[in-house]
């Protein structure tokens, strides 16, 4: 989940008066509270408004026009999670697409998070895929800026990065909440979608990641799936950080984790995964052991990490990723101590109408 990319200050919205709004008017309501278009919560939503422990996991969709890679996968996570995240070309490599994955899932009883990135698309088709989203019945949308096409299969692709994650989060909760286009042309009936976002607690400048996901909340995320997380000291940290700027009461946070498999998988995440840090008792315990273990050391490895991001106040949930290796979610998930997912009961008071405080911040965000 890892960000390369910081988009030119000519991608930047501007000139007109409805635009400069993208990056200016980030102090408005909290997020999250009104569900003013009527619309029924999913189950994710609902569970993490009850107060439950929420599960989310990853689902990469093919490199070829295979629905049955997701159908299976979702089926196989169907009793354990809350829900899926369907990736947009993770990584800037062609896959099948997210909206396409989140029906596929839905249709296999599993609710889908449609993630949108801003790489490939302009404003115009980013506010007609979040029509479009609304339209098919796809409750949860996470967006974010997107990785550079040079780090995918196409690496002469032209990116667009006409908005940023933070600009299109507020882009999709205008249009949710004011029923309105950016352009300010006026939407009936308007869409209604939980709002999504990423943040990378590990990444440099430290200091300042907190305050980061402040502008995301207040841009319109109503919950947050951060990088993998192995420094579970560092990221307890950042969420005593979060908790002070009342951040938790306003989103709901999940925390990235996922096994690390083999000796190859540990080097690339150390090398080539930004924001991504393993301290050297993890990266020891996993060489200790012989290269035929390393995978079920690092699904104990991950089952520990979920038991000890359980004891942090303020995390929601967690959010799995096991990229090729979905199938072991359910091993993780059991020997965390975690029961195949409940339905969600009656709703608590949810993060956004708990928080009486607003959070003023200006800018744009320039990474996922």
């Amino acid at each position: 989940m890892g960000s390369r990319h910081r988009p030119p200050r000519s991608a930047r919205p501007g000139g007109r008066r409805d635009d400069r709004h993208v990056t200016q008017q980030h102090d408005l309501a909290p997020a999250g509270g009104g569900n003013l278009t009527g619309e029924v919560p999913g189950r994710f939503r609902s569970a993490l408004e009850s107060g439950a422990f929420a599960v989310t996991a990853e689902i990469g969709p093919p490199r070829g026009a295979d629905a049955d890679a997701i159908r299976s996968k979702a089926a196989s996570l169907r009793d354990w999670v809350t829900a899926v995240n369907i990736t947009d070309n993770s990584s800037a490599v062609v896959r099948l697409s997210s909206w396409a994955g989140s029906l596929i899932a839905r249709a296999a009883g599993v609710e889908p998070i449609m993630q949108l990135t801003c790489r490939d698309r302009n404003r115009i088709a980013l506010q007609s895929e979040l029509l479009s989203a609304s339209a098919m019945g796809i409750p949860n949308v996470l967006v974010m800026t997107g990785d550079h096409p040079r780090f995918g299969d196409h690496a002469g692709a032209k990116p667009v990065f006409d908005l940023d994650g933070v600009q299109l989060l507020w882009v999709a909760r205008t249009m949710r909440d004011e029923r309105r286009l950016l352009s300010g042309r006026a939407l009936d009936p308007a869409p209604g979608w939980f709002l999504g976002a990423v943040e990378n607690p590990s990444a440099p400048p430290v200091d300042f990641r907190a305050a980061r996901l402040g502008k995301k909340v207040a841009a319109g995320a109503q919950f947050v799936q951060t990088q993998y997380v192995f420094d579970v000291d560092a990221f307890a940290r950042w969420m005593s950080q979060v908790r002070d700027l009342g951040l938790h009461e306003r989103c709901h946070i999940l925390a990235g984790v996922g096994p690390i498999t083999s000796v190859r998988a540990l080097s690339h995440l150390q090398r080539d995964v930004p924001g991504v840090h393993i301290p050297a008792d993890v990266a020891r315990r996993l060489l200790a052991v012989p290269a035929s273990r390393t995978a079920d050391e690092g699904v104990s490895l991950c089952a520990e990490t979920i038991g000890q991001l359980r004891q942090i106040p303020g995390v929601a949930g967690v959010h799995i990723m096991a990229a090729g290796g979905e199938e072991r979610i359910p091993l993780i998930l059991r020997r965390a101590g975690l029961s195949p997912a409940p339905e969600p009961g009656p709703p608590a008071a949810s993060p956004a109408t708990k928080a009486s405080a607003r959070i003023t911040t200006g800018g744009a965000d320039h990474a996922r």
